[in-house]
């Protein structure tokens, strides 16, 4: 064989190193050329010599297409850790087939750099044209073996590391090591495994709390005998509440209700991949999520003890309201698991003011708001969760539902697109509270409205947006004023205007809810009462690095791809050395997410 029969290989594993080198420097800041070349490029290399062996006449057609879809791959993740700051698992890759919904984001992520990614591609062609047929060298055996070699080690050692951060574990073991990692750690449920329980009394303690029986706290049956409504509103943070841009006020509506109300400012989100359907999941079990895979994707189909349920035995009805695909995060076995009795989606809303999604949230409200009568003449009491939808990403408006006077500069940016959008849900939310009110049934209320995470994140945010968030603050945007929703208690008589700052998180809102019911709920909750207790421990897996937690003086961001570790203060987001305090509350969090886990574990499919 002639030295040049070799060539075509050479250049086919060249341009793939090079799209690897590019890959890591890009999503890790990689700077070790070391690093790539013994733990990044041989599993690569090696699924590419593997494709080689088993082409025969088909040879350019087979490398294309390892090529494209390595491309693809490159691709769909750059875009991903833009968005979500985190790299995504082999799962979250298989939910493809429902970017549709979210393609106008996809869209404002991309740029032209991005599809460099693909340039292989055409250079291929360049290569077919010169070595129609190339001989296989008897060499490219060896490379397999010698790959396969590399890469077994690279995995077992990749095996025996815990997986506290996935990006951070990419980054030192390599994507697809922890890929492998990841679906090993699924199938064998070793993911963050424990077998140790937590009483309610261990888990405040843990918390920093002294332990009171729920019917002996104070607040224990305030709202007793009262219909629950519980509003999620589609990325709603808690920096727009009272909050005014050139004397309009964002959400004026939320402001009014405040003066009767109890409002929690220092509520922190901690959905998931699933995002929205998480927040439901948390708010209607008590229970973290999975974190990396969306919990809905992942239930087994077993029941939970949930909200829905531990009021039907209270006499509550139960129904929930989401202008979307009740497909969409697997909400057709969500619900199910959560115990609504009515479901409501986009198949049963009027098909009109559709924006983004589906049926805007005037559409869903009032939809809602016309159920209510024969509800209450089925049921004792009514529990109606309503998720609203239109204040998703990417936030644009049609002209008749923007209701701000926009600055010029704050036109066409994604931030006053995103104020539009908050202002126009504040409106609707507005309107149905003023329905409840003519109907005679605000008196005899509980209402929780609540956000379910950041609108305001990743990429799409440009140094523009930062800008101009900053000069809306009066300070630089931080993480707490990303991740912070608000939380606001209300209904007829039950509360006077207080805010308070207590730390919260979204396990929380079941307990407050049941407590001032008064109902007792026999299941373990990760969250606990608000108004009782004053200290908290929230840990995080999803935009922030795993390992991350937020407690009621600290707020800690663990290391991640890029980023080294970073220790807060809470109130200031001022930096501070990290102390012996904040290691304990990385070994507490550590301790209550193997919980959180164990509790998980009994719905989640095997």
């Amino acid at each position: 064989m002639k030295k040049t029969d070799g060539l075509p290989y050479v250049l086919i594993f060249l341009f793939l190193l090079i799209k690897v080198s590019v890959f890591r420097v890009l999503i890790f800041d990689t700077k070790s050329i070391l690093h790539i070349a013994l733990i990044e490029f041989p599993m690569w290399a090696f699924l590419l010599s593997v494709v080689l062996l088993l082409a025969k006449k088909k040879l350019w057609l087979a490398v294309w297409i390892f090529n494209l879809l390595t491309s693809v791959i490159f691709f769909v993740v750059t875009l991903y850790i833009r968005y979500y700051s985190t790299i995504p698992s082999y799962y979250d890759l298989q939910q493809l087939n429902q970017s549709s919904s979210v393609s106008g984001t996809i869209t404002m992520l991309s740029t032209p750099w991005d599809f460099l990614f693909f340039l292989d591609a055409v250079l291929l062609l360049f290569l077919v044209r010169r070595w129609k047929q190339p001989v296989k060298p008897a060499a490219m055996k060896y490379v397999a073996v010698s790959m396969a070699a590399i890469c077994t080690v690279t995995v077992v050692y990749a095996l025996q590391q815990p997986i506290i951060d996935v990006s951070y574990f990419a980054k030192e073991n390599g994507f697809l090591q922890s890929q492998v990692v990841q679906l090993y750690n699924r199938s064998t449920e070793t993911a963050h495994a424990s077998s140790s329980k937590l009483s309610a009394k261990e888990l405040e303690e843990l918390k920093g709390n002294e332990f009171v029986k729920v019917s002996e706290q104070e607040s224990f049956g305030v709202a007793e005998g009262r219909n629950l409504f519980v509003i999620q509103v589609e990325s709603l943070q808690n920096f727009v509440i009272g909050r005014t841009l050139n004397g309009q006020e964002i959400t004026p509506n939320l402001n009014k209700l405040l003066t009767e109300s109890a409002y929690f400012s220092n509520v922190f989100q901690q959905v998931g991949a699933g995002t929205t359907s998480d927040a439901e999941w948390m708010t209607n079990t008590g229970l973290y999520p999975q974190g990396m895979i969306p919990t809905a994707n992942s239930l087994s189909g077993k029941e939970a003890p949930s909200l829905a349920r531990t009021l039907k035995e209270q006499g509550y009805g139960s129904a929930t309201y989401h202008a979307d695909d009740v497909t969409f995060w697997n909400r057709d076995v969500l619900y199910p698991v959560l115990g609504y009795e009515e479901i409501f989606s986009i198949d049963d809303l009027p098909d009109i003011k559709n924006v983004g999604f589906g049926p805007a949230d005037e559409v869903l409200f009032d939809f809602a708001a016309n159920e209510l009568p024969r509800q209450l003449e089925t049921y004792e009491r009514i529990y109606a969760n309503i998720v609203t939808v239109t204040s998703h990403t990417p936030f644009e408006m049609p002209e008749s539902m923007q209701h701000l006077n926009l600055p010029s500069e704050y036109q066409d940016m994604y931030i006053g697109n995103y104020l539009q959008s908050i202002r126009y849900a504040d409106e609707q939310i507005g309107v149905f509270i003023q329905e409840l009110k003519d109907q005679g049934i605000y008196d005899e209320s509980l209402i929780a409205i609540f956000g379910d995470h950041s609108g305001m994140h990743g990429t799409l945010v440009t140094e523009e947006d930062q800008l101009l968030l900053g000069d809306f603050l009066g300070h630089d945007y931080s993480l707490k004023d990303q991740y912070t929703i608000p939380l606001i208690f209300t209904g007829g008589n039950l509360f006077e205007e207080k805010e308070m700052t207590r730390l919260a998180g979204q396990t929380d809102i079941m307990p407050t809810l049941l407590a001032l019911l008064g109902v007792e709920h026999e299941e373990p909750m990760m969250g606990h009462n608000l108004f009782q207790y004053k200290k908290n421990l929230l840990g995080m897996r999803y935009y922030l690095p795993g390992g991350s937690y937020i407690q009621s003086e600290q707020f800690y961001k663990a290391p991640g791809a890029k980023l080294p570790e970073v220790l807060y203060d809470l109130k200031t987001m001022e930096e501070r050395s990290k102390n012996s305090e904040a290691k304990k509350h990385i070994k507490d969090t550590e301790t209550l997410m193997n919980y959180a886990d164990l509790l998980l574990k009994d719905y989640i499919e095997e």
